[in-house]
């Protein structure tokens, strides 16, 4: 279906890549993995004949349709959701005029009128539109957004609609880069379960550990400018990787012990004439190996210990009879809910249902319209929000916006912990203002981590992270002494961190006092999406 060879690429003479083969074959399931920078974009754009390779080749077969899903969508303008769903928002129109051109140039044969005509007709299906909505349902869309104007809505739900035409079209290759950063825990078990059972062939791009390892079956990992393929999900590549490692590294390590010892022999010897001959046989043995190059260790999370925040009372927050609405549409009528110190608790639940407006209640973001909330003694409250720009100054560097929150923390110690979140060398001189969304997310992250408040409120804080980061911030929040209520839709992360769950739906609050599986098991639902909308929840 897919084949590369002998891929080279270079930026400025520095070498991304070289020599890299891939194969993607008729249903199989791939994830390119590799850090930040490594080139697996790159790669896709290249697949794509978006950009050029210095050298090598992309063959794919000529029937095979391929869709792609960026990480960033195009502009929407006037559209509603369901006609960008539907490939009504200009995408049909542009398939027409791609097949007129190219039947008026009499080349109907060609791998591009195949993709265009496949596509064409998936989106002239008569039951198009009913396809569409069930995608947008699965993907979080009520179906009173169906007609609404796409420019209303956040770059996260135009990225879903997006989405659903894609999954509509039904590609033979479905190419995905960071398919899950838009989705919430809701509809993000929802397309992956959906593509367990899909037909066509998948390659990704994913900083999501736990849904590679429910969907990969092969991982090729861009590693000191290669690209190594292994076998199985992204747990057992990391297993591979590192028995790799351990074996190359044994064997480098004997092999300059060989060569220490024949070199050493020579030395000594090449000057006596008895012995000489063998001296320099023993330099010519040193000459004639095939030397090993001293393997990269992978990469690690970074460990960083969160200072001791102020020690909090019992009750670290407590809501009392509290009613919230957004004009009529009522989320809360007089739900109870506290907030013990060091509980470490999840919110989960249907879209919709008011777990963010639940946390920015926590935070006394949002005021209820009726009951109490009570902060406990010497509460000190963090919040991480979904929109963490306006909490930067941005005259401020990034260096200097960390430093800010943490005085006494000394300039190198602050370079070591933004190294680890992906600030490196004179990144840490970059204004805040001209960061991206992820960047600014991993530096707000860097300022809780260095200025703890004892009440840590965090809603979606893995989006835009890379597995290594998503790590070095669970190991930092496990040894986290306050208390922490969050919002994710990593099920690795919820995994590893919450011991309660919050299930929210339907205007109630209904608390689980266990770790997830805990809370799976309970709601008597059988498997994690099908519990988050369980009445028993």
């Amino acid at each position: 279906m897919l084949t590369i060879r002998n891929l080279k690429k270079s930026y400025g003479g520095q070498a991304l890549f070289e020599d890299a083969d891939l194969q993607v074959n008729y249903g199989e399931r791939v994830a390119l993995v590799g850090p930040n920078g490594a080139g697996k974009s790159t790669i896709f754009r290249i697949i794509l004949g978006e950009e050029e390779a210095d050298k090598g080749t992309v063959e794919r077969d000529e029937w095979t349709l391929t869709g792609f899903l960026p990480q960033e969508s195009e502009d929407v303008g006037d559209y509603t959701v369901i006609e960008i769903a539907t490939g009504r928002a200009g995408m049909i129109q542009e398939l027409e005029a791609t097949l007129k051109k190219l039947e008026d140039e009499g080349d109907v044969s060609c791998p591009a009128y195949l993709e265009a005509d496949g596509k064409f007709n998936a989106l002239n299906d008569p039951k198009v539109e009913a396809k569409a909505k069930e995608m947008l349902r699965g993907l979080g869309y009520r179906d009173t957004d169906f007609d609404r104007p796409a420019k209303e809505m956040s770059g996260g739900w135009i990225m879903r609609a997006h989405l659903a035409r894609l999954l509509v079209i039904e590609p033979d290759l479905l190419m995905l880069d960071e398919p899950t950063n838009h989705l919430d825990l809701m509809s993000l078990l929802w397309f992956q379960d959906y593509l367990k059972n899909y037909s066509g062939a998948i390659l990704m791009i994913s900083h999501d550990l736990e849904f590679m390892d429910e969907l990969v079956e092969s991982v090729h990992d861009i590693d000191n400018h290669k690209l190594v393929h292994y076998t199985g999900n992204y747990s057992d590549f990391v297993k591979q990787r590192h028995a790799n490692y351990e074996n190359l590294n044994n064997a480098y390590k004997n092999q300059q012990k060989q060569i220490k010892e024949l070199q050493a022999f020579a030395n000594k010897f090449r000057s006596v004439s008895s012995k000489a001959s063998q001296a320099q046989s023993k330099l010519k043995e040193i000459e004639r190996m095939e030397k090993i190059e001293k393997p990269m260790a992978p990469k690690k999370p970074f460990r960083f210990q969160i200072p001791d925040p102020p020690r909090g009372g019992q009750k670290a927050i407590e809501l009392s009879g509290i009613h919230f609405a957004y004009g009529d549409h009522k989320v809360y009528e007089g739900i109870d809910l506290t907030i013990e110190r060091g509980e470490r608790t999840v919110l989960v639940g249907p879209n919709g249902s008011g777990k963010s407006t639940l946390l920015k209640l926590l935070a006394d973001e949002l005021q209820p319209q009726q009951g109490e909330r009570k902060e406990g003694h010497n509460a000190k409250i963090g919040y991480f929000s979904q929109h963490r720009a306006a909490t930067l100054n941005p005259n401020n560097s990034v260096l200097s916006e960390v430093l800010e929150a943490a005085p006494t923390l000394r300039e190198d110690e602050a370079r070591g912990i933004l190294g680890s979140f992906m600030f490196r060398k004179e990144e840490v001189y970059k204004m805040t203002k001209v960061l991206s969304g992820g960047e600014k997310s991993r530096l707000n992250l860097v300022k809780f981590l260095v200025d703890p408040p004892n009440i840590l409120l965090m809603d979606e804080p893995t989006t835009h992270l890379d597995i290594l980061t998503v790590e070095s911030l669970i190991l930092a929040l496990d040894s986290y002494a306050g208390t922490l209520v969050f919002i994710s839709h990593d099920v690795h992360f919820i995994k590893e961190l919450a011991s309660d769950v919050i299930h929210v739906a339907d205007g109630n609050v209904k608390r689980f006092h266990g770790d997830w599986q805990y809370f799976i098991e309970k709601s008597g639902a059988g498997d994690e999406r099908a519990a988050l909308t369980s009445e028993n929840s």
